[in-house]
């Protein structure tokens, strides 16, 4: 299999090409490579060199979707029958393409997948070899600058969606702040994918803080009476008493009652320690505020939180909310859950809620509050403000 196209901005036409046959030292499977030269000013400094990234995929169908991503950005690659592709190409633009590139690998193919970049381009040889990363791995590592760039130029914000009383939603009980983050090009970056590169690659207790304080600071402008909740996540704190006081002094700083402020414990079922968990909930609890369990449904280790944590809200799964009007199985769970939490004085809140079917559904059983798109939109991203 070989394509050769128009690059995206890795070389322009005209620039000289040669031709190599490499081997890869394991498989020894044999791969022609189309050398570009780097690109050049008028003086004939180099601008941006091209580097080389290898590929070693696990199947041919891993291989043929991120071979048809390529042709989708009309960059050059060489590949040989079988699993080897290696493209010449600038980091600047291998950035732009490390995010796609993941999302059309699954998990367990991304972490199969064999790559190595060498930012100066050349062959391969022995020695490059214990550098070999998981594309899993290296699609991390690389967004660590992207994410680093995105919290250094503070190019994040929150927005708030209403949580409002069943019973009437008109009338709005809570607003619940949820994390953005701006690309360079100006697209929005959901919160879900923000946390999840920051897990990887060891900046998940800054982009919390990060998302604590935009979600304070948010609240504050947008002067809403309702209470404010605050997304946490405890598998990013190590210290409580610290992380506490950074936030009460934000808080304090912009005038926020504390009673005003429901910590929404996101990721529970992952927290390593279920004592940590009790005592950072603890820490903030003695400082004033609520505290609220996201995500809470079927099966015995959400009810068990309920037990061990006893928050003042839980908020049902969104998953058993979509569609529990048709679908017996579900009902049963989010009744059951609600009756348990209204027993034990914990206040419910249907997650998720989007058609009306949801929503009398969750008023004939007793959810107390509601959210979701079909009661209220979160507000437009605002960028810029910090």
């Amino acid at each position: 299999m070989s394509s050769t196209r128009p690059p995206l901005c890795s070389a322009p036409k005209g620039c000289p090409r040669t031709s190599t046959i490499i081997a890869d030292p394991v498989t020894q499977r044999r791969t022609l490579i189309t050398h570009r030269s780097a690109r050049r000013d008028s003086a004939g400094e180099v601008i941006a060199p091209l580097g080389r990234l290898y590929l070693w995929f696990p199947t041919e169908q891993a291989m043929a979707r991120v071979v048809g991503l390529l042709r989708q950005h009309t960059l050059d690659f060489e590949s040989a029958e079988g699993d080897a592709l290696v493209i010449d190409v600038e980091w600047s633009v291998l950035r732009e393409l490390v995010g796609p590139m993941r999302k059309v690998l699954t998990h367990r193919e991304a972490e199969d997948t064999r790559v190595l970049y060498k930012p100066a381009g050349g062959t391969l040889s022995i020695s490059d070899f214990p550098t070999v990363k998981s594309y899993a791995q290296f699609a991390l590592v690389s967004q660590s600058t992207w994410l680093r760039d995105i919290l250094d130029t503070h190019r994040f914000t929150s927005v708030l969606q209403p949580i409002v009383h069943t019973n009437d939603p008109t009338r709005i009980f809570a607003r619940e702040a949820l994390f953005r983050a701006q690309e360079r090009d100006g697209n929005v970056v959901p919160a879900q994918y923000l946390f999840e590169v920051a897990r990887g690659c060891g900046l998940l207790t800054e982009l919390d803080l990060a998302a604590r304080e935009s979600a304070i600071d948010a609240m504050s402008r947008a002067r809403h009476p309702e209470l404010l909740f605050v997304n946490l996540t405890p598998s990013a704190i190590d210290d409580p008493l610290a992380t506490l006081a950074n936030t009460v002094q934000l808080i304090d700083r912009l005038g926020l009652l504390h009673e005003r402020v429901v910590f929404e414990v996101v990721e529970s079922e992952h927290a390593p320690d279920i004592v940590h968990l009790r005592g950072l909930l603890a820490t903030y609890r003695d400082a004033g505020f609520r505290v609220a369990l996201d995500d809470v449904g079927a099966g015995y280790s959400s009810l068990n939180r309920l037990h061990q944590l006893r928050p003042d809200f839980v908020k049902l799964d969104m998953d058993l909310v979509r569609g529990v009007d048709r679908d017996p199985y579900k009902a049963l769970i989010a009744r059951k859950t609600i009756e348990i939490a209204t027993e034990l004085g914990i206040a419910t809140i249907a997650e998720g809620v989007e058609t009306p079917g949801e929503l009398e559904w969750a008023r004939a059983h007793g959810a107390e509050f509601s959210q979701g798109f079909g009661v209220g939109m979160p507000s437009e991203p605002v960028f810029g403000q910090g």
